[in-house]
């Protein structure tokens, strides 16, 4: 099965109010989203907010899993961004937001939430920290391959 029909099927799932663990690829949401080792709990996005983690489609069939950076209900648009890049955003529009990860999943089935307070909060100085991120995911990213985290 191919990545594309995958996520096809999570999110009519999800649109159907079924909660889906999906795995995370890449490494565009380090720190707080480890590819490869960790999952996300999707669910419907329902009313979207800036900070929340969506699965979006953003042209081509691109799909994405990132930030909600800004919102512009008058045209439309949702602006994302990966935890993980230090430059460069998607858009797209309301509709082609597919679903809201609510929690990741750790390889021992652990689950720490990705819209309590303290994650929101971890996520907004991680934002002002934009500046600096080149070096601390050139740290991070090492750390993870030495270890094999």
């Amino acid at each position: 099965m191919t990545d594309e029909i995958i996520i096809k099927e999570a999110a009519k799932l999800v649109e159907d109010g079924v909660s889906v663990t999906f795995p995370v690829k890449g490494r565009s949401m380090l720190p707080f989203i480890i590819g490869g080792k960790e999952s996300v709990i999707l669910q419907k996005a329902g009313t979207l907010q800036t900070g929340d983690v969506v699965l979006a489609e953003v042209g081509n069939g691109r799909h994405v899993l990132h930030r909600i950076v800004k919102l512009e209900p008058d045209i439309d648009r949702v602006t994302l961004m990966g935890d993980g890049n230090i430059r460069g955003t998607e858009s797209c529009s309301y509709g082609k937001v597919l679903a809201r990860a609510t929690y990741v999943v750790d390889e021992k089935g652990r689950k720490r939430p990705l819209e309590s307070g303290q994650a929101r909060f971890k996520a907004r100085l991680w934002k002002m920290l934009l500046p600096l991120r080149r070096w601390i995911l050139a740290i991070l990213r090492r750390v993870i391959k030495k270890y094999a985290i």
